[in-house]
Parts: structure tokens; sequence; C-alpha cells
């Protein structure tokens, strides 16, 4: 798709059908994207979760509670690092959510790439999906996303609800 267009057309989805799975190689090109985000002093203090196994999607799927989240063939979780990430001198500043912002916005891009849907998600109970994913010390889980295909006839809004460009941009 053309890089402009896939940006226009890409929304949030909430409507997954459980029973259609990301295959092996797409998967592999959407945490590619991933992988190639950049990040400050190309640190890339992240991993990246996969879940996909039936056990794991129930236990990470009690961390939010909407049913279309739990019906998600696949969620992907951003974990970071702080202690591995860049901390600018002068004033403290830790670069990890700017990093992981990135590394999650080349992720959904690709998905919407390859067809897959994505939305997202910041509001999720953050202990329960520590458990589920054994969250190891130093990580921090920054954002989630389920990853799937929506069931048959689900369509797309069409549009997005954008202040105009007039709104957004200074020129100085």
């Amino acid at each position: 798709m053309e890089f402009y267009d896939l940006i226009k057309t890409r929304e949030s989805i909430r409507d997954y059908d459980p029973d259609k799975p990301v295959c092996e190689e797409v998967l592999k090109r959407i945490l590619e994207a991933g992988r190639l985000a950049p990040s400050a002093s190309n640190r890339q203090p992240w991993t990246f979760v996969l879940v996909s196994s039936n056990k794991k999607l129930k236990e990470t799927g009690e961390c939010y509670p909407k049913n279309w989240f739990k019906q998600a063939p696949h969620i992907l979780v951003l974990v970071g690092d702080k202690s591995k990430s860049w901390v600018r001198s002068y004033d403290g500043y830790n670069s990890i959510e700017t990093d992981l912002a990135i590394a999650m916005d080349h992720l959904i891009l690709a998905a919407e790439n390859e067809g897959v849907s994505t939305c997202w998600i910041i509001a999720y109970d953050y202990e329960k999906l520590a458990r589920a994913i054994g969250l190891k010390e130093n990580e921090l889980i920054y954002c989630i996303t389920p990853l799937g295909y929506p069931h048959d006839g689900f369509k797309k809004r069409g549009h997005k609800i954008r202040k105009p460009l007039e709104e957004v941009v200074r020129r100085i």
C-alpha cells in the first residue's frame, strides 16, 4: 500500500475473529518493522512480547474488560527497560517512552500494511498483565495491541476526525 494511503486508512479496530490467526510469516514481518524502529542512541531498550497460546491469551485477556479484546488471536505487549534506555545528561530525561512509542507506531503501521488490525491500548490492568506475561525485573509495560482480522462483514468507519492542518501547524 502507498504510505500516505496507509496512514489515511489505518484505524483502531475493535472487532477480532479468534478463528483467524495471523500466519507466522506475516507476524515476523510486523515484528521486524518494530525491531527496525529508531531509538535514542540506538539503545533499543525494548522487548516485544507476542502472546498467541490459548492459555496466555486467556490470562492476558483479563487485563482489559472488553470482549472484542478477548477475541483477538494475538496480543502484542511492548515492554521497555529504563536501565537500558538513553538518558539526557543535563536534566535526566529518559527516552524510554519515546522509543517505545516509535516502535509501536512502526508495528501498527506494518500491521496495517499487511491487512492486520490493531488497537493501541494504554488503559489496562497493569498488575494482571505483568503477571500474565511474566514481567522481569527492570521491565515496564508501555502499551499493548491486539493483532488479528475482523469478523467477516466488518467495515471500517472510513474517515478520521482530526483537527485541520492549520490548527496543528505553527510556522515561524
